[in-house]
């Protein structure tokens, strides 16, 4: 399947969203792929916000002449010049079909992921990230009664901690591991922020009855062997406590389920195998959203984890810009400077504590697709080295899960983006093969700086 646009989105969230809009209101041909089933991304997952923050986005979306490829996932960039170029999507079901997205200009939302750090007991099952579990909960999982706790960094604990207590969960610690210093900053920021104050405040009063302990992480999740209900014979372990540090204190608290992550990480795989310009660890952009390659914009986190109104006005700005009303584009993006104090703040308060990197043991997995501890790590130069040795980072995730983590843990950044993206049908790298347009399309991207990466 060949289709093509004059602009082309990755990613539905609420960045790809305002973008695909604002483009899609000159009568251009736009186009948005996500490998999510529906639109909305993660944050708007299911009804994750509420129906008046998002009804207005969804319905101007839905309304506009946009062409929606949901449940595609992008493995490669085909071509790559200053008059468009091509990349190869494959549809994510059995059998799934390959297609090449002409397009002459590209908005890149491919938003973030969370962080998880590794310790004692976290592969245990109903040990999962604190927006995994939001996530299978708005898709039906029964959580009522159910005891929770969730721990990690950022603003998301705390989301996650009032739905799941809306939804009926017993949550029974929410454990921040900045300090209230670390935080104080935000607070401030906060203020200049009425409707994101009012919505902290709101999770905290659903929260109220729930303690709220800062420099508090997890050190170990504890199991209990579960015996089989037909033949007797010891199933997989499940978990049955958590334990907890705080100043130089530790207790245990039991509970069926952890949800546990370390804020966010930009989703940038496709923006460095493009060659764009990054800097520590987000895309580079300019006021209006245009990275450093030619004819290619980015909205939302890639470019700084800001919340769903800076992804929202990021993705109108790089839509407008990309379609050519760089005037409009300019005006938004004096709104756009005014965020970034909460940025900075949000950062600041997300900054880890160095005493989590000693929170895995020698026999702790690192990476879980191929089953790599940490052991195997220590001693290692850098990611490659790693990667050559032990093939940390090589599974069907790419290092999307470890490569957090052992950022964090050994200062190791990543290397150059290969496709695949993600794992894909032979018949789709075949199809590749025989167009013969990869190599054309890496030799541009090399030439115009992927060293950058």
């Amino acid at each position: 399947m060949t289709q093509t646009f004059d602009i082309l989105v990755i990613g539905a969230g609420p960045a790809g969203v305002a973008a695909a809009t604002a483009a899609a209101e000159g009568g251009l041909r736009v186009g948005v792929v996500d490998d999510n089933p529906s639109t909305g991304g993660q944050i708007w997952r299911r009804g994750a916000a509420s129906p008046a923050a998002a009804r207005r986005w969804m319905e101007q979306f839905e309304s506009a002449a946009i062409t929606r490829l949901m449940g595609w996932q992008v493995i490669d960039c085909l071509r790559l010049g200053p008059d468009g170029g091509v990349l190869r999507a494959e549809g994510n079901t059995p059998g799934g079909e390959a297609a090449d997205l002409h397009f002459r200009r590209l908005i890149l939302a491919t938003g973030a992921r969370e962080r998880f750090l590794p310790f004692p007991g976290w592969t245990l099952p109903n040990v999962m990230g604190a927006g995994g579990l939001d996530a299978m909960v708005r898709g039906g999982l029964p959580i009522e009664a159910k005891r929770v706790v969730v721990a990690g960094t950022g603003p998301l604990l705390l989301a996650v901690a009032a739905h799941l207590k809306e939804r009926g969960a017993q949550v029974m610690a929410i454990c921040e591991q900045a300090s209230p210093a670390q935080m104080a900053p935000l607070g401030w920021a906060l203020l200049r922020q009425p409707s994101k104050l009012r919505q902290g405040m709101g999770y905290r009063w659903t929260t109220r009855k729930t303690p709220y302990l800062t420099r508090c992480w997890p050190l170990a999740a504890l199991a209990e062997s579960s015996v089989g209900e037909s033949d007797g014979q010891n199933s997989q372990p499940r978990l049955r406590s958590v334990r907890l540090q705080r100043e130089g204190r530790q207790w245990t608290v039991e509970c069926d389920y952890l949800a546990c992550g370390f804020h966010l990480i930009p989703n940038t795989e496709l923006a460095a195998l493009l060659g764009c310009a990054m800097r520590d660890g987000f895309i580079v952009t300019d006021e209006q959203m245009q990275t450093s390659m030619p004819g290619v914009w980015c909205a939302g986190e890639p470019t700084s984890i800001g919340g769903v109104e800076c992804s929202l006005l990021e993705g109108q700005i790089a839509g407008l810009a990309a379609a050519g009303k760089t005037g409009a584009a300019l005006a938004l993006s004096k709104r756009r400077a005014g965020m970034q104090a909460f940025v900075e703040a949000l950062e600041r308060a997300c900054r880890l504590d160095p005493r989590l990197r000693d929170l895995a043991a020698e026999e702790t997995i690192v990476c879980r697709c191929e089953d790599v501890r940490m052991a195997a790590l220590r001693g290692r130069s850098d990611g490659r080295d790693a990667k050559l040795h032990t093939r940390c980072g090589m599974g069907p995730c790419q290092g999307r899960i470890c490569g957090g983590a052992t950022e964090f843990l050994f200062g190791w950044r990543a290397g150059q983006v290969r496709p695949p993206l993600y794992p894909a049908l032979v018949s789709s790298l075949m199809e590749e093969e025989a167009a013969g347009s990869v190599a054309g399309g890496a030799e541009y991207a090399v030439s115009e700086g992927i060293e950058n990466v």
